[in-house]
């Protein structure tokens, strides 16, 4: 039931200004970042008493904000156990050319975004990849687009791929294993269709390129404690997919690397990014806030009879709600303010069409991303890497990666959403 006149008002302004700062978090009148505009939207959430302190409180979700942080620590310790140089060499490791290395990078980039999040994968592989390219003259936007897109499209397959997953998996209830068998599909038929995309427009830019062969340095003194990196981070992803509780378990999995490491923790503990932490908190609180005033449930009110999932119009209408949303209100907002929605409407017609629309919701939010630079955080990491590169640096347009992103989120989403079952 909507609020009084005034405190909808409030509401609106308390989330316009969260979402200002989440969206543009260097704006010229505030530049306080997207840590502090998430706090700031939540503050003014309880200060308008559109919500109170105490519902506050009881919106921060701790299971995702367990899952998230676990996840980080053992991203951190996979670093250091040097997991991405590794994949990293698999990128020229016996190359045929540039189209072939164009196709690992969509390849390799999907999948370690998927067992290791997006914004993991984009932050150590970028400058890899303008290394590749510069040795061989070639132009880094099709290799640095290749990167950002075959990652958001490669998070959608697991709950831990990206932050919005995560709200998702959590919410849904769905077991990691069904997750993955529901996106699974369709990340393996967006990808083939993401590539095929970049080879069709930059296919002269990638003729006549010969990639030499890397070679592997191997430090054996090392070799025991990696295997025991490795060994237990593949019995987080067994403990996932046999269903146990992803939070405990992501966080049992940090905790095990941090005993084994047998060192102060302070190091790795200080490379969790805790502003993302404090971020979602944040978040949870002004959407929670927007949720009271009555508004999204009044538009999801005026589309739900146009989206149900069980006929294909009611999955385009659906699929196109989430892609504008996400674009406007970023994909994490997006997942909050309708998943429960969407889940009830999906409830309605059966326990299958619920699950499928929770995999749908996850699917088109999370390649919705690519349309432009601002639509995900793994697009713009890969941009600042990009810029900030020692010695090779390169920017990164919006407009070029517009002219990509466009057709290939609207191709990619299409033909991923004939794969959820």
């Amino acid at each position: 039931m909507a609020l009084a006149f005034p405190k909808v008002v409030y509401g609106l302004i308390a989330f316009a200004i969260f979402w200002v700062l989440a969206v543009f978090p260097a704006v010229p009148f505030l530049p306080v970042g997207r840590t502090a505009g998430s706090l700031l939207g939540a503050m003014l959430m309880v200060l308008f008493q559109v919500i109170t302190p105490d519902e506050a409180y009881a919106t921060i979700d701790l299971p995702i904000l367990g899952l998230l942080f676990g996840t980080m620590i053992v991203s951190v310790y996979l670093e250091r156990a040097d997991m991405f140089k590794y994949i990293g060499k698999l990128l020229a490791w016996k190359s045929r050319g540039a189209k072939d290395l164009l196709c690992r990078i969509c390849i390799i980039s999907a999948v370690s975004s998927a067992l290791f999040t997006n914004d993991t994968s984009c932050v150590v592989l970028t400058e890899f990849i303008l290394k590749i390219a510069r040795q061989h003259n070639l132009p880094p936007t099709p290799f640095l687009l290749a990167l950002a897109s075959s990652a958001n499209i490669g998070s959608s397959a697991t709950p831990i791929g990206n932050p919005q997953n995560l709200v998702i998996a959590v919410q849904s209830k769905i077991s990691f294993g069904n997750f993955l068998i529901g996106i699974l599909p369709a990340m393996v038929a967006g990808v083939v269709a993401n590539a095929t995309i970049l080879l069709i427009m930059y296919w002269k830019l990638l003729d006549g390129i010969n990639e030499r062969k890397s070679d592997f340095i191997i430090r054996w003194k090392r070799v025991l404690w990696k295997s025991c990196v490795y060994i237990i981070t593949l019995g987080m992803l067994v403990a996932l997919l046999l269903g146990l509780n992803m939070s405990w378990t992501a966080i049992t999995a940090a905790l095990a690397l941090i005993v084994l490491d047998f060192k102060d923790a302070r190091p790795c503990l200080e490379k969790v990014s805790y502003s993302l932490l404090i971020f979602f908190c944040g978040m949870f609180i002004t959407v929670d806030g927007l949720n009271k005033t009555g508004i999204p449930s009044s538009l999801w009110d005026l589309m739900e009879p146009y989206s149900h999932v069980d006929r294909a119009s009611g999955v385009a209408v659906l699929a196109i709600v989430i892609l504008v949303l996400s674009n406007l209100a970023s994909n994490v907002p997006t997942v909050l303010l309708l998943g429960g929605r969407v889940a009830v409407s999906a409830a309605a017609i059966s326990k299958a069409d619920e699950k499928k629309a929770w995999l749908i919701l996850a699917w088109a939010s999370t390649i919705s991303g690519n349309l432009s630079l601002l639509g995900s955080a793994a697009n713009l990491i890969v941009c600042e890497q990009a810029r900030r590169a020692p010695n090779l640096p390169y920017t990164l347009t919006f407009w070029s990666h517009l002219k990509f992103g466009l057709p290939s989120t609207i191709i990619v989403t299409a033909i991923g959403l004939t794969f959820i079952r």
